[in-house]
């Protein structure tokens, strides 16, 4: 087995690359994208807000003024989540004037891009410590609400005319792989939705979230406390009759979807070696990240080529990944990702809490939602030293970071520390 580069012994000299972790993710409860939702009455930029309190509420012993930047994404950049969202979060959390922030988008992968980007900036020696994350309330704001694609795109045939809608280039999977069936696609989301039932029963979900008081004009005050979308109970006989909204006659449904979706999630990153000066936790290590394109009509292929480019920038297989956490946009899209990698669809190491069939995808946030489980997970599995989080992303691309577990108590070989 490989591993990736080890720092050198003064990580802050000149050209140094320093070591990434994460110190910790916190999201919000998700709750459905509806007049009746959870958060119906509640501002996306508040939603945000909530998470990078608390991340500062958890962890005392950083100096808010040790914030060297706040990356926030969203997908519709507009009403309350516009204005430069990392700068106006940043402000209304309460960290000082002093720390910047900035907006982010890529979509689905918005969240997982602040993530990567902010790292960047602390490997090179840029900065030392960064909140990143993202938010999406799709209740207020629709997926493409009020966008106006270039009409090049049809005209001159660069994307299908089908691209630019996420369900039909689902659809599109199933046709172009006889092996992904419906009853496939049914089974796993039924499995997401168990996963998810057993994994909060046992107590591996609450801790992540952030309650967020409410107001709703009817029904007065109250506190969000649980996710809004899971349907525990959820059979293969329930889901048998369900319709096909994006194709008379297709096959993926509701069951197979990751119903539209509001939250909010954040974390803090940090230079391995000022996360050791202030006393702040590693949840996971860094070893490398990627991003890849493909035909936007078949988007759900995106994790593939990018998880290849990160195993194979980080010097691994597949065979050295322990935890798999991809994001579940639709069933059909994970099938063909387990499928490109020989994986079995009940394999234990892929989403073991559920997933967004499950919990929901807020589009921007859903990145560190993916983190925040694999953290939990890596901490339970100290035999499992990799990890990665992956996710399809709209238009055709597709994003992976491949994570090393802080609390794996295996060895490495002398050849293996010196690299």
């Amino acid at each position: 087995m490989t591993t990736s580069a080890r720092p050198p012994a003064d990580a802050r000299a000149p050209g140094a690359v320093r070591r990434v972790v994460m110190v910790d993710a916190v999201r919000t409860p998700f709750g459905r994208a509806r007049k009746d939702g959870l958060y119906a009455h509640t501002r996306a930029d508040d939603l945000a807000v909530k998470t990078v309190r608390e991340l500062l509420r958890r962890h005392p012993q950083l100096p808010p003024e040790r914030v060297d930047d706040v990356a926030l994404a969203a997908t519709t950049q507009q009403g309350d989540q516009g204005l430069t969202l990392g700068r106006t979060v940043a402000m209304l959390a309460g960290l000082p004037a002093t720390v910047p922030g900035f907006a982010i988008d890529r979509m689905c992968a918005g969240a997982m891009t602040a993530v990567t980007t902010t790292a960047a900036a602390i490997g090179v020696g840029a900065q030392d410590v960064t909140v990143a994350g993202g938010v999406e309330h799709m209740g207020r704001h629709p997926m493409g609400f009020d966008a106006e694609p270039n009409p090049r795109f049809l005209a001159e045939r660069l994307v299908a005319p089908d691209a630019l809608n996420m369900g039909v280039t689902a659809e599109n999977l199933h046709d172009r792989f006889p092996a992904l069936t419906r009853a496939r696609a049914d089974a796993y989301g039924v499995r997401s939705q168990e996963r998810y039932a057993r994994a909060l029963a046992a107590g591996a979900i609450t801790p992540d979230l952030v309650p967020v008081a409410l107001r709703d004009p009817e029904r007065g005050w109250g506190l969000a406390t649980a996710d809004e979308p899971p349907r525990p109970g959820t059979t293969l006989d329930s889901v048998a009759g369900l319709p096909t909204p994006f194709r008379p006659g297709g096959r993926v449904t509701a069951a197979t979807s990751a119903p539209l979706t509001d939250g909010a999630a954040a974390c803090v990153l940090a230079a391995e070696d000022v996360a050791a000066e202030l006393g702040l936790p590693v949840r996971l290590r860094m070893v490398s990240f990627a991003y890849a394109g493909v035909d936007p009509d078949v988007m759900g292929l995106g994790p593939v080529p990018a998880t290849h480019k990160a195993l194979d920038r980080a010097g691994l297989t597949m065979d050295d990944i322990g935890l798999i956490e991809i994001n579940e946009a639709f069933a059909v899209q994970v099938l063909s990702f387990l499928d490109a990698f020989g994986i079995d669809d009940e394999d234990p190491r892929v989403n073991p809490y559920g997933g967004a069939i499950a919990v929901g995808h807020p589009l921007a946030s859903s990145g560190v939602r993916l983190m925040a489980q694999l953290a939990r997970q890596m901490a339970e599995r100290p035999d499992v030293r990799y990890g990665l989080t992956t996710m399809c992303v709209g238009l055709g691309q597709g994003g992976t970071v491949v994570w090393e577990n802080p609390h794996w108590t295996g060895t490495t070989t002398r050849e293996e520390d010196a690299r």
